[in-house]
């Protein structure tokens, strides 16, 4: 078990703000897959500006709680770190939902829902992290945790590559090209906020080992 627990134990106010910043990330991505799944279906930004907006007020009450605490269990810029990087999964995300609504026609009969199953896992790991750190899990534990990210993460870049292969093959219009591009690049670019933070949540256990 490593020392964190030790300074402040489960109490420290850090933890309880970023384990809700985390499963805000993890609402946007479930929000998604809803959003995805009948293209018919009249849709809104609403789900997702409201869980970027919980998102900000949480980032901005971190940000006022490092400028009044004087101890923590975490460093300042550790904690700043976590919570730039779980902002900017949700942040991302609507803006997926941003360009779909653009030109929704250009995203029918393509199937986005193995990409938001990696995204789901991704986010739901970075919560169980968190977790395990706030718990005293020991290092190996988040690394196996962290490792797990860096998978999805390796599997979302090869899974856009192969998605952009047979969109350059078939006969979209260039227009749609550009647009569907958008959109898998986006996806891949949440697998790797998530991979990032995942990588700050392992340095910050492993310097408290």
């Amino acid at each position: 078990m490593f020392s964190l627990q030790k300074l402040l134990g489960k109490k420290d106010k850090f933890f309880d703000l970023l384990e809700a910043s985390a499963r805000e990330a993890c609402t946007s991505v479930q929000a998604l897959a809803k959003f995805l799944e009948n293209p018919d279906r009249l849709k809104t930004l609403d789900e997702f500006i409201l869980s970027r907006r919980k998102e900000k007020r949480i980032t901005d009450e971190i940000s006022e709680a490092l400028c009044t605490t004087f101890v923590t269990a975490l460093e300042r810029e550790d904690i700043e770190a976590l919570s730039v990087g779980l902002y900017k999964i949700p942040k991302t995300v609507e803006k997926i939902a941003e360009r779909i609504l653009l030109a929704p026609h250009f995203i029918k009969g393509i199937d986005l829902s193995r990409q938001v199953v990696m995204l789901d896992k991704a986010t739901q790991t970075l919560l169980a992290m968190l977790q395990g750190m706030r718990a005293g899990e020991d290092l190996e534990k988040i690394k196996a945790h962290n490792d797990c990210l860096q998978v999805i993460e390796g599997e979302a870049d090869k899974l856009m590559l192969e998605l952009l292969r047979e969109l350059y093959s078939l006969s979209h219009s260039p227009v749609q090209v550009v647009f569907l591009k958008d959109i898998f690049e986006l996806l891949e670019k949440v697998a790797d906020r998530c991979r990032d933070t995942g990588n700050v949540i392992s340095h910050v256990v492993l310097k408290n080992s």
